[in-house]
């Protein structure tokens, strides 16, 4: 379920949504932890730091 959030946030971004509007599509309490949340699935993959 959590990739599917995933999913559906790269796809708003893909389609031209703003940091702002997809934070709070996302219920995230501000635009940088949307920020981090995915810096860390490009930085680690779907499967976190520890790998699948």
């Amino acid at each position: 379920m959590h990739a599917l959030r995933h999913f559906y946030a790269s796809a708003l971004f893909d389609a031209g949504e703003n940091i702002k509007a997809v934070s709070e599509y996302m219920g995230h309490a501000d635009p940088g932890m949307t920020l981090r949340a995915i810096d860390s699935v490009f930085r680690y993959g779907p499967e976190g730091a520890d790998g699948p």
